[in-house]
């Protein structure tokens, strides 16, 4: 099972030529589940809805309670924000729960949950977009706790294990992805943890997910940063959902055109085995 997860960067930059491009990728990497975060939506326009279509896939998608502050920046009064899944297998229930964020700091946050009927079982599948400010890790600590308890209450019934993936907006060594992962200190929810897939690649493969070689990252002067993640909890029977491979994708232009200023993250999940052991009772 291929899964992705990818920031698409709204409306910003030459938007209406970069969802051709983000097409592109999407069609060359074949997903078969894909979290997507900033994806817009405006009028009767998704830009979810038109991808699914265009890949023959099926679709969630929750919208931020709070797009006022990004419509400012794009000075657009009418265009929402917000999360969606796309999927090769019909998606039997979804889910939205909202980040916690001072108010002063309140760009309305969110997690969307997807339970995927996958040949091999139900996957439980989420996508999250975290609080951006590089002083924010406070605020990204508590919208962790409230990711983990969200997903701790959605991920049971199956034997695959949860699919967690995002913009968390924090590096891999930061308080909220140790906390989230459980595994270098005490996890958000007891006995409740996750591997990182991107432990999975090769010590060649380049790991930032923005990256000063994309102009739109060059233009804010920041340093190269992984900040996107596909997080996996522990295999159930015969390794199934255990991770097999990752890499970047969408990390470079398209037709003269880079698709977004982040880079995707795509992992391959080992999804063998029996469907009567996949669709047994797994942890949760």
């Amino acid at each position: 099972m291929r899964v992705l997860t990818w920031n698409l960067w709204w409306r910003f930059g030459p938007w209406e030529r970069r969802r051709e491009a983000i097409l592109s990728v999407l069609r060359a990497e074949r997903p078969d589940v894909a979290g997507l975060q900033e994806v817009w939506a405006r009028g009767g326009e998704n830009l979810a809805q038109w991808l699914a279509g265009e890949l023959g896939m099926h679709w969630a998608w929750a919208p931020s309670d709070t797009p006022e502050p990004w419509r400012r920046r794009v000075g657009d009064p009418a265009a929402d924000i917000g999360n969606a899944v796309l999927s090769r297998w019909p998606v039997t229930a979804q889910e939205a729960v909202r980040l916690p964020a001072p108010r002063d700091r309140d760009d309305g946050r969110l997690a969307l949950y997807a339970r995927v009927d996958a040949p091999c079982g139900p996957v439980p599948f989420f996508t999250a977009h975290l609080h951006s400010a590089p002083d924010g890790s406070a605020v990204r600590v508590e919208q962790v706790r409230v990711l983990a308890r969200f997903v701790a209450a959605r991920r049971g019934g199956t034997a695959f294990p949860p699919v967690v993936t995002g913009d968390f907006n924090a590096r891999p060594d930061s308080d909220e992805l140790r906390l989230f992962g459980g595994r270098l200190t005490a996890p958000a929810v007891p006995g409740q943890t996750f591997v990182d897939a991107w432990e999975y690649a090769g010590p060649a493969a380049p790991p930032a997910t923005r990256d000063r070689a994309n102009p739109h990252v060059a233009a804010t002067f920041e340093p190269n940063a992984r900040i996107d993640y596909v997080h996996v909890g522990p295999p159930g029977p015969d390794g199934l959902g255990r991770v097999t491979a990752v890499r970047r994708a969408g990390d470079g232009p398209v037709g003269g055109v880079w698709p977004s200023d982040h880079a995707a993250v795509v992992a391959d999940l080992a999804s063998g085995g029996s469907a009567a052991a996949a669709r047994g009772g797994g942890q949760g």
